[in-house]
């Protein structure tokens, strides 16, 4: 690749970066392009460089910021050596994840957007899913019903954060992160002892 080559595909994903952490923090249909743009230290006439249209640069940022996750749910399950399925559920409801929707869980912030966006944020936000199922069940995989309780657990990981950051009451945001933590926790406390 060469150098003008490799220094478009920088731009490119700079703004992928800043789009993906906009449309977290305050939803698909607030940043407009010349606000990107120039956030990025782009002018608006560039855009068209490196993207079709507003709504191919949404789609594209939003497959950014879905697939963004992978790697951060995965180093939250090393964090707990002994407990992988632990760490994660503790890192996921910290409430420093629930205070930083810009770069949390885009499964979060996204989820009304995929359900009423296009094909594309469809395929992108059901590709995350099966990706985080296939990690949550992974710590699992000697349960018969892994990939069941994944769905449970997920499901009440994305609604827990989704709930803490939308209620105006701090302390009764902080009893939802804690208490789902606790009840996720127990369930695979008792899981590990059922087992032995």
């Amino acid at each position: 690749m060469g150098h003008s080559q490799a220094e478009k595909a920088a731009t490119r994903e700079r703004v992928l970066r800043i789009t993906s952490r906009k449309i977290r923090a305050e939803g698909v249909t607030r940043p407009g392009i010349a606000e990107l743009m120039n956030e990025a230290g782009l002018t608006h006439g560039g855009f068209y460089k490196h993207f079709r249209s507003r709504d191919d640069l949404i789609t594209q940022a939003a497959a950014f910021a879905l697939a963004e996750g992978t790697s951060k749910m995965e180093r939250s399950a090393r964090k707990n050596e002994e407990d992988p399925r632990a760490g994660l559920i503790e890192a996921y409801l910290a409430k420093q994840h629930r205070d930083a929707p810009a770069t949390g869980c885009a499964l979060v912030t996204l989820g009304a957007a995929a359900a009423r966006g296009g094909q594309d944020v469809k395929e992108a936000y059901e590709k995350q899913v099966r990706t985080y199922l296939d990690l949550i069940a992974g710590l699992d995989d000697d349960r018969e019903d892994a990939r069941a309780d994944a769905m449970v657990t997920l499901s009440a990981l994305v609604g827990a954060v989704l709930m803490a950051r939308a209620v105006d009451d701090p302390e009764f945001s902080d009893e939802l992160l804690e208490t789902v933590t606790a009840r996720l926790s127990r369930h695979t406390s008792h899981d590990t002892d059922a087992a032995t």
